[in-house]
């Protein structure tokens, strides 16, 4: 089983729209740090009504080994962003998912495996997981999750949805 780590965006957007289920039927099993937990569950802002994370029966929650690499890292990053990284290397992981730009750079030059929450559409798609892509990220922007037009229309050009 492929060892995936996920950060907070791509399972608050994903649970927002009802999709959560997609991280499950691509990966089996999803790996999330204890500050992914604390900010999307404990500290939310959004108030969830329960602990979609904790009940959704596939995403792991571990704690990081080397508390002490958090400060090797640019205060720019959040917390849970910083912690992803820390465990993918801890646990050898072979695949993060982040959406923030600069969380993506900072892998990259940790020589990570990314992609974000829009490559996880489009291998669930590649996988026949769900049949198209643009009904979704329809409802990721009606449910406040941004993406850019050119983006947007780069995927639909991808995925054939064009």
């Amino acid at each position: 089983m492929r060892k995936v780590i996920a950060n907070s965006t791509p399972l608050i957007a994903l649970n927002k729209i009802g999709k959560l289920d997609i991280l499950r039927d691509l990966y089996e099993k999803i790996i999330i740090p204890y500050a992914v937990y604390e900010g999307v569950i404990l500290e939310s802002k959004l108030k969830e009504s329960n602990d979609f994370i904790q009940e959704s029966g596939f995403i792991k929650i571990i704690n990081i080994k080397n508390k002490e690499a958090k400060r090797l890292f640019a205060t720019s990053l959040h917390k849970g962003e910083v912690e992803v990284m820390i465990l993918a290397n801890e646990i050898e992981a072979d695949l993060c998912i982040i959406d923030d730009l600069l969380a993506r750079r900072y892998a990259k030059y940790h020589n990570l495996y990314i992609t974000g929450t829009i490559g996880v559409l489009l291998k669930a798609k590649e996988l026949g997981i769900v049949t198209k892509i643009t009904p979704i990220m329809d409802e990721l922007i009606s449910s406040g999750i941004y993406i850019d037009i050119k983006l947007y229309n780069k995927i639909l050009d991808i995925s054939g949805e064009l």
